[in-house]
């Protein structure tokens, strides 16, 4: 059942709008990904296709890893995805930061990924689908820059 959904950044330069196909949670523990959120990275999965941007002046594009790039708002430094860029199944998936959706309501935490990079400080009570670092480099065909 998709789940139409939207968003945007923290002084409102950058919207969305998307249909989700699956409304699942995935939690990145990857240092990129701590680094970059401030925490646990807290994202949802959404076809190219299915995402329209407002404001795309203000979004700021870095390539983070060889399979990857994190965009932000220029204005406010929200960040706003982590979309990959690598071949394959995934690529062109964005994955939209949970923190800037305006409800998330319906949406349910299933995936934890680099579960063995977690910190031991925090975790989450929900049974979920849980990879390691090999396991998520195996997924994307390559060495996953941490």
């Amino acid at each position: 059942m998709a789940l139409d959904v939207s968003g945007k950044c923290m002084c409102g330069a950058v919207s969305y709008s998307a249909s989700v196909a699956e409304p699942e949670l995935g939690a990145c523990h990857c240092s990129m990904c701590r680094r970059w959120s401030g925490g646990v990275y807290l994202g949802v999965a959404i076809k190219p296709d299915a995402i329209r941007f407002e404001g795309n002046d203000n979004i700021q594009v870095f390539k983070s890893s060889p399979w990857a790039e994190r965009a932000f708002c220029k204005t406010c430094g929200s960040n706003l995805y982590y979309r990959v860029t690598a071949p394959g199944e995934h690529h062109g998936i964005y994955h939209i930061g949970a923190g800037t959706m305006d409800d998330q309501k319906g949406l349910t935490l299933s995936q934890q990924l680099f579960i063995d990079q977690k910190p031991s400080g925090y975790s989450f009570a929900e049974t979920t689908t849980d990879l390691t670092q090999a396991q998520v480099e195996a997924l994307f065909g390559g060495a996953a820059e941490t």
